[in-house]
């Protein structure tokens, strides 16, 4: 049985697969988290856009965050009410997961860019409730 690869055209238009729209967005804030050895750990961060649902975000300090963690990520107080935020960024701290890790820093050598996915609750619509006919 003989397998064939496909190759896909690089000059083809990709389609978007967003849930909600990425706006470019540059606040400040932290991103705190525990280590391997439970230890309290902060990085600070300034946003480089966001959506209902993920930041990404330019890490200014601290040591490198694995993939996957459950980080808190936080907006700074006085940017905090920007009315560009989503609405889960105005809290004062959201329960994130890193989902991409970006390339090393050489200054530092810790990733220098990371996206986190937003661990909220998706906005629900009401949807009317059909009559079910009793039955005996």
């Amino acid at each position: 049985m003989e397998q064939r690869l496909r190759l896909v055209q690089g000059g083809q238009p990709r389609s978007e697969k967003r849930t909600a729209e990425r706006r470019a967005v540059s606040v400040t804030g932290q991103i705190v988290w525990k280590d391997a050895r439970g230890n309290t750990k902060l990085a600070s961060v300034v946003t480089r856009d966001v959506s209902e649902h993920g930041v990404a975000v330019q890490c200014l300090n601290g040591a490198a965050i694995p993939l996957y963690r459950l980080v808190y990520f936080q907006v700074d107080r006085e940017a905090r009410y920007r009315t560009e935020l989503p609405v889960a960024l105005r809290k004062p701290n959201v329960l994130s997961a890193i989902f991409r890790v970006g390339a090393d820093n050489q200054a530092t050598g810790a990733p220098s860019d990371y996206a986190l996915r937003l661990l909220v609750e998706p906005a629900r619509t009401a949807q009317p409730v059909a009559q079910q006919p009793l039955t005996a």
